[in-house]
């Protein structure tokens, strides 16, 4: 009888922390209540950072860390536990050892791992209050746009990469000319190939700061063109977010309108009646209710001309021998 209390407790937190299909009242207000707490410890760890707010309201920042610790803390528990009811025909210990191996696991522990430092290690730790901003990740969780952007950002992973050696190839490059032309005119500015690289760093993201900049004629052309080198490849991680983007809402409004169309050919799915179950898939693929809404009057536009078509060609044929009608 206690193991059978445990097990429904333990489905319980499941469905409440890690059950993206359970959406309850009560759900929503833990999904909100951790929401709030995860921006308010931002907020404070900004504040802490201005020395006065800090040294005037620092018991008050002190007990509001150790909540936010003590609740992180239980709920990085709770998922731990509870994640076992995610697939229970698989071995208990192995699905938390997964779950402990995936992104939003790290980023729970991150998020309270600098807290228990401060607390047991016998040394000055008081900058690592400013990791304490990693909670912010933790809204990955609770946000469609940012689980699809951290999508996007793995799926074009290669293309970024490509882009950094590139940079770093053109940073070395354009350290090395300007460290060429302008070392004897400027020999404390450029004096070696390492300290030419700030320039290049600063001219090929076009931030030009202006506080190395190059005097001779040859410097001057050397700096007009890894400008211009700079515009194009500043635009290219851009291009790459911007398009990856775009074909993952493509994808993802694909498998929205195929999950429709197969509920369809069911025939137990009444798009008109069955609201709950459209906003159900609509949460699960990250699609807003303007995208869900123009799916589903697709299909219903869809259905009704293979309806029609249905008709002509039963008007167009005999129903018993079907043969065609004159």
């Amino acid at each position: 009888m206690i193991f059978q209390s445990i097990r429904r407790f333990r489905h319980f937190v499941y469905n409440i922390l890690q059950n993206d299909e359970h959406d309850t009242l009560f759900s929503r207000c833990v999904d909100y209540f951790l929401i709030f707490l995860i921006m308010t410890n931002v907020a404070a760890v900004i504040a802490e950072s201005v020395d006065q707010w800090y040294r005037n309201y620092k018991t008050y920042f002190v007990y509001f860390e150790n909540f936010s610790i003590a609740v992180f803390s239980i709920e990085y528990l709770l998922r731990l536990w509870s994640v076992a009811d995610d697939k229970p025909d698989n071995t208990t210990w192995r699905q938390r050892w997964q779950w402990l191996k995936s992104p939003s696991a790290l980023i729970d522990l991150v998020a309270i791992a600098p807290a228990f430092l401060n607390h047991f290690v016998n040394i000055d730790l008081r900058f690592l209050r400013i990791l304490r901003l990693f909670r912010i990740l933790k809204l990955t969780r609770y946000f469609a746009s940012l689980r699809i952007l951290l999508v996007v950002i793995n799926k074009e992973k290669g293309s970024f990469q490509a882009v950094i050696f590139i940079l770093f190839i053109m940073i070395v490059m354009a350290a090395s000319g300007i460290y060429l032309v302008e070392k004897t005119a400027q020999p404390q500015v450029f004096e070696s190939i390492p300290k030419a690289m700030w320039w290049a760093v600063v001219t090929l993201t076009t931030v030009g700061y202006g506080d190395v900049v190059p005097i001779t004629n040859a410097g001057k052309i050397l700096g007009a063109i890894i400008t211009i080198l700079g515009v194009g490849l500043a635009a290219l991680p851009a291009g790459i977010l911007a398009t990856g983007l775009a074909n993952e809402l493509a994808q993802r409004r694909e498998d929205i309108e195929q999950q429709f169309r197969e509920l369809l050919v069911d025939g137990d799915f009444d798009l008109i009646q069955n609201q709950r179950i459209i906003d159900k898939i609509r949460r699960e693929l990250g699609l807003d209710k303007e995208q869900a809404q123009d799916i589903v009057l697709q299909v219903l536009r869809e259905q009704e001309l293979e309806r029609r078509e249905e008709e002509v060609r039963q008007k167009n044929f005999c129903p018993h021998c079907g043969e065609t009608l004159d």
